[in-house]
């Protein structure tokens, strides 16, 4: 088998690891990769917005199938091109990526469709949109419609605060082009949950929850992120069923529209009072997720047999299963989120059993050192029997990653670990 993943960035790292433990002889391209990946893969230097060129590496090198991990090539149509070039792709078209590309549209789908969500309105103009605020009140979420790495959500307490989102972004083009609308949404009282379903457009195939931390500092504090950790095993639902209901009614609602999703939905859940709502939908494999999850899981039929069978059209059923606990750890790069800063050098302690390390912000520089080129630059995933050994685990090893100015959260999978010790189970043995 030949595969082609397209991306160069921590969840792409995680996943390519994962096709290659399941298959060692797989030959494996990256489209750019990065210096993580080039241990595991051939990295060709093709950026993920070069649709052409992408096209000419999948066919000169006859891949059997290629998988997009991030966003923007999603946005731009490569599976509707891939797919009439007759190559094998893994991932929603464009028109079904606007489950993800336009928060607008995905508002809108869920109202539609019934599916539980928060009460919102969608506004152009700085008045409308003040004006919504005042009529939803404190707290509201503003939010930029299209893509903005993540960081396009903005929880405010106040009306105030309210108001100088909506001022930042439509006014002051925080985000660009994707600030050219913005939501005004309720906001919803309870945890988030990240879900995966893996899916080829009527029948799916659901992974097991992960919970990601925005913020970029313990306790939650600090300014909003594309995510500094997540965790799995989440003991949040006590049934797989209501989520697995909303995945199928979205791929009911969006096959209706003429939109058939076929690749990875990611829902993003609030576990309220009252259920599950949804808070939005992504139209690719989450990060950092993906990295917590990968050194976790297993399926029968294996993951790239459900990748390539995703692409064809004729998911079978599957079987899923965890492997005890991941905690993965992001490091991110000095003056991260604003502007991050690039170039200084990184040094990794030995390896440890038990620890993967997943590039996501890293370059070789003219000397051969590895050096910080991103935002995030690496996620210490660990693995141990609780999320509390598995936490411990992570946050020790990322604390000896070494480079200037180097950020990270201490408590990733905190209220996993406070809800454990708080549980009957674990009141009644002393713990």
């Amino acid at each position: 088998m030949r595969v082609l993943i397209v991306g160069g960035g921590g969840r792409e790292h995680a996943l390519a690891w994962k096709l290659k433990q399941e298959d060692p002889t797989l030959e494996l391209f990256a489209a750019p990769g990065n210096p993580g990946i080039a241990e595991l893969a051939e990295c060709l230097p093709i950026a993920v917005s070069d649709l052409a060129g992408l096209e000419h590496a999948a066919i000169d090198r006859n891949v059997d199938l290629v998988v997009v991990g991030p966003e923007g090539p999603l946005e731009a149509g490569i599976v509707d091109r891939f797919r009439a070039a007759g190559l094998a792709i893994f991932g929603p078209t464009k028109a079904a990526a606007e489950i993800e590309t336009s928060k607008a549209f995905a508002k809108r789908l869920m109202l539609d469709a019934g599916i539980p969500t928060g009460r919102a309105e969608m506004h152009t103009t700085v008045t409308a949109a003040h004006e919504a605020v005042h009529r939803f009140g404190a707290p509201v979420v503003i939010k930029a419609s299209g893509l903005a790495s993540g960081k396009g959500v903005i929880v405010c307490r106040t009306l105030a605060e309210a108001e100088a989102a909506v001022d930042d972004i439509l006014q002051g083009n925080r985000f660009g082009a994707a600030g050219a609308e913005v939501l005004v949404e309720e906001f919803m009282e309870g945890e988030e949950l990240s879900v995966f379903a893996i899916t080829d457009g009527v029948r799916f195939v659901l992974l097991p929850g992960l919970q990601d931390h925005k913020r970029l500092l313990d306790n939650d504090a600090g300014p909003n992120t594309g995510g500094m950790g997540a965790y799995a095993p989440v003991s949040l639902v006590d049934s797989p069923a209501p989520l697995a209901g909303i995945i199928d009614a979205t791929l009911r609602a969006l096959a209706e529209q003429g939109r058939p999703f076929t690749g990875l939905l990611y829902a993003g859940f609030m576990i309220t009072s009252t259920g599950p709502r949804v808070v939005e939908f992504n139209c690719r494999f989450g990060d950092p997720e993906t990295q917590a999850l990968m050194p976790l899981v297993h399926t029968n039929p294996g993951l790239l047999d459900l990748l390539l069978a995703s692409a064809r059209g004729a998911l079978p059923p599957a079987e899923v299963t965890l492997d005890g606990a991941c905690v993965a750890t992001v490091l991110a790069a000095a003056n991260y989120p604003d502007t991050p800063r690039t170039g200084d050098v990184i040094t990794l302690p030995p390896p440890e059993e038990g620890v993967l390390v997943f590039h996501a912000g890293t370059a070789r520089d003219g000397d051969g050192r590895l050096v910080t080129a991103g935002g995030r630059v690496l996620a210490a995933s660990a693995v141990g029997p609780t999320v509390e050994i598995a936490q411990q685990r992570s946050r020790a090893f990322a604390g000896q990653i070494d480079f200037a100015g180097k950020q990270m959260r201490s408590d990733i999978g905190m209220r996993e670990v406070n809800r454990q010790h708080h549980s009957p189970s674990a009141r009644a043995s002393g713990n």
